[in-house]
């Protein structure tokens, strides 16, 4: 028993043994934070409204008939909630990258006074707390910017502003890891600067780029408290308001149902952006992908 004991402590305690118990843990922890979605998910498929006993399978509350009107696809507060989370997203999406790309090509080549605070100005929204953020963009367009309406045209832009800040950091990050000299090589065959960035530097931040617009999606879709302060009315409400106002009451299974496509379709922006990543990786290394780029320009 004593030589058992020496030897789990002297394993405890060897820094440079095989770790024992942080996979346990991380396992532990995984199956905290799943098994509760998992049981939801499980409980959109039941025949029956209980939701706490398994009555059959069925996907009454996905398409339901039209008769019922109590599925997704045919319950209109439902449908709204989802064309409406997803229209904020897709736009969010098209409008804070090529944003967020500009903001970070400008701060990182910006060397001149104030630069230094502006990339501190960037990453307030990160440090931030989102309800805080919220309360500020509600007051912002209901006392300033009053002729926005409130509901979609808030809701976007104060989804955007709050992205940004997500495209910056990862777009930086990939120019940081790029530096400066296919570009310097570029221009130095011929090519303009805006020649470089088009088909030298803009090829290379093509990862950066896919990821930006999987997160900037991920983080729109899945959004509450901004889109709950700057909401406008029934039209604009999205699925996480929703499923809030919803869970408050006595919720049918349906919002099971919704909440399963919300994560489904996060989940799937976020493995197309890792395979297309994982494609595109395969297809050619970086340094080959520039050298073609910069060969290709004529003298």
């Amino acid at each position: 028993m004593t030589a058992l004991g020496s030897r789990f402590k002297a394993g405890a305690t060897n820094p440079w043994g095989k770790p024992r118990v942080l996979p346990v843990v991380t396992l532990l922890y995984v199956l905290w934070s799943l098994i509760p979605v998992g049981i939801a998910v499980l409980f959109s498929f039941n025949s029956g409204r209980s939701r706490s006993t398994w009555q059959g399978f069925s996907t009454r509350w996905y398409v339901g008939t039209p008769e019922a009107a109590e599925s997704v696809l045919y319950d209109e507060s439902l449908r709204f909630a989802l064309t409406q989370s997803v229209r904020l997203a897709v736009l969010t999406m098209l409008v804070a990258t090529p944003i967020g790309v500009a903001l970070a090509l400008g701060l990182a080549r910006w060397r001149g006074r104030g630069a230094r605070a502006s990339n501190l100005l960037m990453l307030i929204p990160l440090v931030t707390p989102e309800i805080v953020m919220g309360v500020a963009l509600f007051l912002v367009f209901d006392e300033v910017y009053d002729f926005v309406p409130f509901g979609t045209w808030t809701q976007f832009l104060g989804h955007v502003t709050f992205s940004i800040s997500f495209v910056v950091i990862m777009v930086r990050g990939r120019l940081f890891a790029i530096g400066r000299d296919y570009e310097e090589a570029a221009m130095d065959l011929g090519a303009s600067p805006f020649q470089a960035m088009r088909r030298v530097l803009l090829p290379l931040l093509a990862p950066a780029l896919l990821a930006s617009l999987a997160i900037v999606f991920a983080i729109s879709i899945d959004d509450f408290v901004i889109s709950q302060f700057l909401i406008g009315g029934p039209e604009s409400v999205t699925i996480p308001v929703q499923l809030y106002s919803g869970a408050r009451l006595a919720p049918p299974p349906s919002l099971n149902a919704l909440a399963t496509i919300l994560m489904v379709v996060t989940i799937g922006a976020i493995s197309v952006a890792g395979l297309v990543f994982r494609a595109l990786g395969k297809r050619r290394g970086e340094r080959g992908s520039a050298l073609e780029s910069v060969a290709g320009f004529e003298m």
